[in-house]
């Protein structure tokens, strides 16, 4: 059977940079030749990065992406790298007048071919999702081919993303083609338990295609979301031939023997999908003894995962959008700690400020664990009391109960928003989800930021993500950054004298056992009081997640971890008198 070594290019890009981004195909593919690659690949919309949202409305960019794209062709084949195949995702528009319902200008998300110096075949997602933080019916218009290529005396046929995810369209058209390969370019951001569903999914496509298919995805992150890489290559029978780390940019080289091209398949398939084939070289490649067969890089376990996305969505955030630093306000709590050292691994100890600001309220030892925790990790620290300002307030206005509570967080947000303007950090939210489902936050104190790197993070996996870093570190022979009694202590905002999270709260194993089946799974009352909880407990719960909408819709961005996380993936009204629970 022919040969092929195949190069995945499992990379970031950056939306809107598309002059850097066309630097990365290209030193990349550069190394692909250097490497014997007989055909190189590149993410779903490498070009422009992922997702680009309404920037796909506006006929300027979408211009600039066609041509960045031909220009790329052009620059490949001067630079001597144009005999290699290179296909790569972009954002395109289609000559067709759009139907009515479809966006105006009918921007493609996009895929194409370049080859001695020209793109010999441009081709579009077919299937397009409108679901969680996918909009793309809003955006594009759907390819109607199936593409296939010629390389080495192989068909290849080439797909994306969606149209792995769902059934029909060109999964079934590829076997109908008779192609020996079938490779889709991706995004996929991650959440929670995906890599899993992602194998078993590539797995079946690979079965109902009949041939090897290829699953190249993105790496690195774009505001709230995170891609996580974990390329996979299986082959007809659904078995793994190589797996790419997750997290991690990389370049899978793999040799593979598949079947030789037949007729050069024409017509129209399935789903009434029309074949569009070019050859670009119909001579199998001379035998030669492989080098890349593949191989499974280690998986991570599932708290190293979600731990290395938050590192990872944080980590871009700060640098694509040009910081240098982050700034905390560590009250010594477990979410400052946690948010603490996930910045520190993400941008280093040398780049994270942190600001201890005491009230009257404050603890000793809660100084004291906000002190060990700098001492523990390096991140610069500074102590600012805020109990000047909060007198002069209280002198002033003579606020009590909730409001001289609350005036505590806001003047600690004023505080860490000034430093910010004055130093140019980057401030940090420490709000975990628990906290933002049912408004346990102050609105312009602890909710102030740029940033919320554990905004998707139920309370008890905060818990569960300290134990787990400190007792990595001590794998390594390193010091545990999380300092123990942060993590055994009752949760408490410490805004008067005595107080608990429990006493607002119910204990967080039960509240987010309950928020699981009514944020992220959409059950009502009646479902979750039947999974077992108590009927007063879930009304109550249920009531604070409704009237806290308001405040969500204020917080700043932050990893997204889950399938439904707040934000793109949960969008409910903010003035609305539908109630779960009465």
């Amino acid at each position: 059977m022919p040969q092929l070594r195949l190069a995945l290019n499992q990379i970031d890009s950056t939306v809107g940079d598309i002059a850097q981004n066309a630097e990365a195909i290209v030193r990349r593919t550069r190394h692909c030749a250097e490497q014997g690659a007989h055909l190189a690949a590149f993410p779903e919309m490498m070009l422009t990065g992922y997702p680009v949202e309404d920037l796909a409305l506006r006929s300027s960019f979408v211009e600039a992406s066609r041509q960045a794209l031909t220009g790329l062709a052009a620059r490949l084949a001067a630079e001597g790298l144009g005999e290699l195949p290179v296909v790569v995702g972009y954002l395109d528009r289609s000559e067709a007048r759009p139907r009515y319902g479809q966006p105006a200008g009918a921007p493609r998300n996009g895929g194409a071919v370049l080859h001695r110096g020209e793109v010999v075949l441009r081709y579009a997602k077919h299937h397009l999702p409108n679901y969680g933080v996918f909009d793309e019916f809003r955006y594009f218009v759907p390819g109607d081919t199936l593409p296939v290529i010629r390389v080495r005396g192989v068909d290849v046929a080439l797909a994306i993303c969606e149209d792995l995810w769902q059934d029909g369209g060109r999964v079934p058209a590829t076997r109908s083609a008779g192609a020996g390969l079938l490779l889709s370019i991706n995004a996929s951001p991650y959440e929670r338990n995906k890599d899993d569903t992602r194998l078993e999914l590539v797995r079946r496509r690979a079965r109902e295609a009949g041939c090897t298919t290829a699953y190249l995805a993105m790496t690195g992150g774009q505001d709230d979301l995170v891609f996580d890489g974990d390329s996979i290559v299986v082959d007809r029978e659904g078995e793994v031939v190589a797996r790419a780390p997750q997290f991690t940019e990389d370049c899978v080289l793999l040799d593979l023997e598949l079947p030789a091209a037949g007729p050069v398949p024409s017509g129209t398939v399935d789903d009434g999908l029309r074949i569009e084939h070019v050859t670009l070289s119909g001579e199998p490649v001379a035998a030669y003894e492989p080098e890349h067969t593949g191989g499974q890089a280690e998986r991570l376990d599932d708290d190293a995962e979600v731990y290395s996305a938050l590192v990872t969505g944080l980590r871009a955030y700060v640098v694509k959008n040009g910081f240098r630093s982050v700034l905390i306000g560590l009250s010594g709590g477990i979410d400052s700690a946690l948010v603490a050292v996930i910045a520190c691994d993400a941008v280093g100890a040398e780049n994270v400020y942190g600001v201890s600001m005491p009230s009257p309220y404050s603890s000793e030892h809660s100084k004291g664990d906000a002190a060990e925790l700098a001492r523990r990790t390096g991140l610069n620290l500074r102590t600012v009391s805020i109990e000047p300002m909060f007198s002069a307030y209280m002198t002033s206005l003579g606020l009590t109960g909730l409001a001289e509570e609350n005036l505590q967080s806001r003047l600690r947000g004023t505080m860490l928003m000034a430093i910010s303007n004055q130093e140019g950090h980057l401030v940090l939210a420490p709000g975990n989800k628990s906290e933002l489902a049912v408004g346990y936050s102050t609105l312009y104190g602890d909710s102030v930021g740029g940033y919320g790197p554990i905004k998707d993070v139920y309370k008890t996996t905060v818990f569960r993500l300290a134990r787990w870093r400190n007792r990595a570190a001590r794998e390594r022979g390193e010091v545990a950054p999380v300092p123990e009694n942060s993590i055994s202590k009752p949760p408490s905002a410490e805004l008067r004298p005595g107080q608990v999270d429990t006493d607002s709260l119910p204990d967080y194993p039960v509240l987010d056992a309950i928020l699981s089946l009514y944020v992220d799974r959409d059950q009502g009352r009646e479902a979750i009081v039947a999974a077992g909880f108590d009927a007063e407990l879930v009304a109550r719960t249920l009531r604070l997640v409704d009237a806290a909408e308001y405040k969500r819709r204020q917080y700043p961005p932050g990893t997204k971890i889950s399938a439904k996380g707040f934000g793109k993936d949960r969008r409910l009204p903010i003035t609305n008198r539908w109630r779960e629970a009465v």
